[in-house]
């Protein structure tokens, strides 16, 4: 029989003078990502390759710390890295609607926006000035007053040639008419239509020649009209240049090394020039029609405004951006439009930036759940890291929607790390359903959710607590605090040779037994108050525990502690509530008949069980037939069930106490009911290890101590799981002080010796077992079942042939 676990291998205690320190805020500080050597490694990997596709993803669970983790880690590195150069938009003086994207080195944007702002407010102020100067006025009246006396002179020179040919010129609303004359007096209509016949057709004659001669002068008229135009039009001109060359050169020699910036300028200086009506005074007439303009006041100068995009004049290194709301809008920026007199309008001044261009040049870090619940940020993503180039485009044309016209800014170069977090199961589902998934992200950095427990990292542990306790003003942790907090991350991982890394809850920990540090006014946090927290944060939440419990205690739920009984054994398993899980038992019964249906799993037939359950059962039968059947059939029914269950039963771990169920019943040996029952079994009859075995013996001990601990309850647990154990000081004082037990076996015969206090027995040479043994009352049974079933049988048959031998007499006679 196998000899319950000493108390010292229930727990793996933590020495507080190991840890180097006496409170943890000596422990040095954090160094690098505790216990995650391989995602480290991964890190470094990733963000040192530049070459395409090699993206990060990283894969954990929450609660460890990835995105803390990685923002610190991604910090330390950019530190060393050069500032990415700024971008800025500007308008695209030949295509409007597709503004030009323009690079400039540190701190550039910010100023050439101010310089630009400066430039259009001095030309406004210089040209307008120059316009309405005396010597603008007089030079424009000089240069007008040239043309119109050469009109006047081709006019007078038109009007002397009709009179010699006897004709006077008079303008009318239609334009230039002529009109004959006699003896010095214009013809009226009456006279001319009066005259001979011979004399009007000389008339006549004479008009027609006379009218090439005006449309020739008319012609050369509009010429030199033109030429007044030009002239005005280039006094205007060297007007403006030299009011604004001035502005527009020192500029350039600001940016002289910048050829786009410099080109840019040339662009500006030409538009101005070429829209010199900007500069005039508005006439009351063009302010009387601007309610009914779309565009904003003041439009006509916002093309030479500089749309700063991205400014890294506060960067001291490459950028780290943690985008966690990753919107289409919020990674890759937008368009905006604004209301104008009731028209929606926009410009190069309404483009927003997003996180990548923020990050460009830099780091960029998204959590993967989010940006796929997002599906046109996944796609626009995937196509910037393809084309290594940011669009800011409107999503709504992405979707199809008909939008009003807007801008199509030209793409930005890309140049920026993506590390994605998520959890592993994302990971998986990519690489099985995104081709472009793994060409892109080619490094997979893995966050554990343990590590092991050794003197560093438990010194580790000092020095994460010292971070947070120091970053959030807390109260520190004597070593006490620190031994337990410790073993606290031993059980969150059920494992004596691990730590947890989920230091989300660690930290939780931490800033509760603080608060209650903080309550009573003492200056450390100690090992009371991070039992303390650890009990709250269960308290909490076990309002469903506590109804189970009296569920027990008044008998709702058939829960026997003490006595023994056949074919009934305690179960153990575990209730996830999702904040936190408890163990709780359940009666296992098992039935025998005469019959060849073998073994039925009632959970099965009620569709309650789920695969792994039903593979636990199956593997029973396994076990029955290599055992107990090599000499004789197996003719029995048996069902097996989990009383008062009353809804899914799933895993294995029940396995081995359904089959000590079964051989109790086939013994008709009873099994002591004080002892609680977990582990799964193979077809050898080896016990095997199962998961919640703190929780199961901690809620089979709640149990017992609410009914009564007799000094003979217990729990009997896979020896494989020993290392898992992790149990509370409450069960492990009861084991101390023997009133609670936990045995570990291997097989399934070291159990039921524990469970019925009856030898096993192993099979003979001969092929039996020895007597009193629970092997060889099993087979007794089973021998005695295949007998009946075979006597039965031949009885059957013999009814059946005197019914018809009967039947043929009756039809005989």
């Amino acid at each position: 029989m196998r000899d319950e676990l000493p108390v010292e291998r229930l727990r793996s205690r933590c020495d507080p003078s190991a840890l180097g320190c006496t409170t943890s805020q000596e422990a040095r500080g954090l160094e690098t990502i505790i216990g995650q050597d391989r995602a480290v490694k991964s890190l470094r990997f990733g963000l040192g390759i530049q070459d395409v596709g090699f993206n990060i993803y990283v894969s954990g669970m929450p609660g460890t710390g990835r995105t803390t983790a990685v923002k610190g880690f991604l910090e330390e590195v950019a530190r060393d890295r050069p500032v990415p150069d700024e971008w800025c938009y500007v308008t695209n003086f030949r295509d409007s609607s597709r503004p030009k994207a323009l690079r400039l080195p540190r701190m550039q944007a910010r100023q050439l926006r101010a310089d630009m702002k400066g430039l259009v407010a001095g030309a406004r102020r210089d040209v307008r000035n120059a316009f309405e100067s005396e010597e603008y006025g007089t030079r424009r009246q000089e240069v007008a007053q040239a043309f119109e006396r050469q009109k006047e002179e081709m006019f007078t020179q038109l009007s002397e040639h009709a009179r010699q040919e006897g004709f006077v010129i008079q303008a009318s609303t239609v334009g230039l008419m002529t009109v004959p004359v006699k003896e010095g007096q214009p013809l009226t209509e009456e006279q001319f239509v009066a005259l001979g016949e011979e004399e009007k057709a000389a008339i006549l004659e004479k008009r027609d020649k006379l009218g090439g001669v005006i449309e020739a002068t008319l012609r050369r008229s509009k010429r030199v009209e033109k030429s007044a135009g030009e002239a005005l039009q280039k006094l205007d001109h060297d007007v403006a240049l030299y009011a604004l060359s001035h502005l527009i050169q020192d500029l350039k020699e600001k940016y002289q090394g910048l050829p786009d910036a410099v080109a840019y300028l040339n662009f500006v200086q030409e538009d101005m020039l070429e829209n010199l009506d900007q500069f005039r005074p508005e006439t009351e007439e063009q302010a009387s029609s601007a309610p009914w303009k779309a565009e904003p006041p003041d439009g006509a100068w916002r093309k030479y405004e500089v749309n700063a995009l991205v400014d890294s004049a506060d960067l001291k290194g490459a950028p780290v951006v943690i985008e966690l709301n990753p919107t289409h809008s919020n990674v890759f920026g937008r368009i905006e439009q604004e209301s104008v007199y009731g028209a929606l309008v926009t410009d190069l001044t309404l483009i927003r930036e997003g996180a990548i261009h923020r990050a460009n040049g830099g780091y960029l870090v998204l959590p993967a759940e989010e940006l796929l619940r997002n599906a046109f940020t996944w796609d626009t993503l995937k196509r910037a890291l393809a084309n290594r180039q940011i669009a800011v485009e409107d999503v709504s044309e992405q979707m199809g929607v008909v939008t009003t016209k807007t801008l199509r800014p030209e793409p930005i170069p890309l140049s920026v790390k993506v590390i994605l977090i998520g959890q592993p199961e994302t990971y998986y589902l990519l690489r099985a359903y995104d081709e472009q998934f793994s060409e892109l992200f080619k490094v997979k950095a893995d966050f554990d959710t343990r590590m092991d427990r050794t003197a560093d990292s438990e010194r580790g542990y000092a020095a994460f607590v010292c971070a947070v306790c120091e970053n959030e003003e807390l109260r520190h942790l004597d070593r006490s605090a620190l031994a337990r907090l410790v073993e606290h991350g031993s059980r969150l991982v059920e494992d004596q040779e691990k730590l947890s890394t989920r230091f989300g809850e660690i930290a939780d920990i931490i800033r509760e037994a603080s608060y209650y540090t903080t309550q009573e006014n003492v200056p450390l946090v100690s090992d009371v108050h991070i039992k303390k927290a650890i009990e709250e944060r269960f308290y909490r939440s076990n309002l469903i525990v506590e109804r189970f419990q009296e569920m027990i205690q008044r008998g709702t739920i058939l829960i026997d502690v003490t006595g023994a009984k056949v074919g009934q054994v305690n179960g153990l398993s575990v209730v996830d509530m999702g904040d936190i899980s408890f163990g709780q038992p359940s009666r296992i019964t098992a039935s025998i008949a005469l019959g060849r249906e073998g073994l039925m799993d009632i959970e099965r037939e009620a569709r309650m069980g789920g695969p792994i359950h039903t593979k636990g059962v199956l593997i029973l039968s396994g076990y029955l037939a290599e055992k107990f059947a090599q000499d004789k059939p197996l003719s029995v029914t048996a069902r097996l069930v989990f009383e008062q269950s009353y809804g899914g039963v799933e895993g294995d771990s029940a396995s081995s106490t359904e089959l000590y169920a079964l051989l109790s019943s086939l013994s008709d040996l009873p099994i002591k009911q004080g002892i609680a029952v977990t582990g799964s079994v193979n077809q050898k009859g080896e016990v095997q290890a199962i998961g919640g075995v703190n929780d199961k013996i901690e809620g089979f001990f709640e149990v017992c101590k609410a009914k009564g601990l007799t000094g003979e309850q217990g729990v009997m647990i896979p020896e494989t799981n020993v290392p898992n154990l992790m149990l509370k000081d409450a069960v492990v004082d009861a084991v101390r002080q023997g009133q609670f037990h936990v045995w570990p076996v291997r097989s399934i015969d070291e159990g039921i010796e524990l469970l019925t206090g009856v030898a096993a027995g192993a099979r003979q040479e001969d092929g039996s077992f020895p007597e009193g043994t629970v092997s060889s009352q099993v087979d007794r049974r089973l021998r005695e079942l295949a007998e009946a079933l075979v006597e039965f049988g031949e009885k059957d048959e013999e009814g059946k042939g005197e019914s018809a031998d009967e039947a043929l007499s009756e039809a005989q006679g």
